[in-house]
């Protein structure tokens, strides 16, 4: 099971490198980069987003850090804030906070599993980093006990009076870590979008075509509000039959009828996926055998032809 877990995002940094610009707001494939770190932590309990409020692909809540400006440490305490029960949190305290920065078009679900795992695994570890391919930490795309997380912002309150302008090193040092590399599936997870050339390299990653299909499907199921696997495989088999059986403009018609299909048994209480894939397998029988039509039809008049020209030798 999941370690239960709640997130804290920061979105609210000046982004002076971009010009100034809505980094957290900046579209890459489709989704903005919050949207797509938002879909990464979707199985938190609760998540705060420590920025200017804005439109989000799900519900979240809002809050800055005061002053406005003050540096990721002082944001993360005032997300942390934001996430605490009316009682202090104490160092036995149960609870698993992610760490999250806005900025990160490559962080998925698996790594933050991958997070909280490690963590899970390690009761003596108070937190679990997320380490880049140089071995260098990465403390906002990490997990972190509560307690301890609280006990340790209230040391660097005490020993600097105040969070403001804090590096997050400080905030790591005094804590007892276990470091994950990024694994295999998302080996750029860490990948933070501070330049317009990050986000021109990362607007080109995914348009790859390894990762193209996967990363549109991705975001048109944002778009239109599908929360669904399907098996893509089925459906491009589907429009490849119907194309080369049919016609080419069959192929997104007949995709299009199987979607509608699928939805009208989904509510007869057949499950969406089963659904999907019942409906792809009847239209692609029918795309198979309609092929099959003219391949016979095909042969018969060659037959004729020979018979014919038999005949007439």
């Amino acid at each position: 099971m999941t370690t239960a877990h709640d997130a804290v995002v920061l979105a609210g940094g000046a982004a002076r490198r971009l010009g100034g610009v809505d980094k957290p707001g900046v579209r890459v494939g489709g989704r903005s980069l919050l949207d797509r770190v938002l879909a990464a932590c979707a199985g938190a309990r609760g998540t705060v987003v420590v920025g200017d409020p804005r439109p989000t692909v799900r519900p979240v809540r809002w809050t800055r850090e005061e002053p406005i400006g003050t540096g990721p440490v002082a944001a993360l305490d005032a997300g942390a804030a934001a996430l605490r029960s009316p009682a202090p949190e104490t160092d036995t305290a149960p609870g698993v906070l992610l760490a999250l920065s806005a900025d990160l078009p490559f962080l998925g679900e698996p790594t933050v599993l991958r997070l909280l795992a490690a963590l899970d695994a390690a009761p003596e570890a108070e937190a679990a980093l997320l380490t880049d391919a140089d071995g260098r930490d990465q403390p906002l795309v990490a997990a972190y006990r509560t307690g301890p997380l609280r006990r340790r912002l209230d040391e660097l309150l005490q020993a600097h009076q105040g969070l403001d302008h804090l590096p997050l090193r400080f905030l790591v040092e005094g804590l007892r870590v276990v470091r994950v590399p990024a694994g295999p599936d998302e080996p750029l997870a860490s990948f933070d979008c501070d330049t317009w050339e990050d986000i021109a390299t990362a607007r080109a990653r995914i348009r790859d075509h390894g990762a193209v299909l996967d990363e549109w499907i991705t975001a048109a199921k944002t778009e239109l509000g599908i929360d669904l696997d399907v098996d893509t495989g089925v459906l491009l088999d589907l429009a490849r039959d119907a194309a080369h059986g049919v016609a080419r403009p069959a192929a997104p018609l007949t995709t299009f009828l199987v979607g509608y299909a699928a939805a009208k048994a989904a509510e007869g209480g057949t499950a969406p996926a089963e659904a999907v894939a019942e409906a792809s397998r009847k239209a692609a029988a029918l795309a198979q055998r309609w092929a099959a039509e003219q391949s016979e039809q095909a042969e018969q008049s060659e037959q004729a032809e020979q018979a014919e020209q038999g005949e007439t030798g």
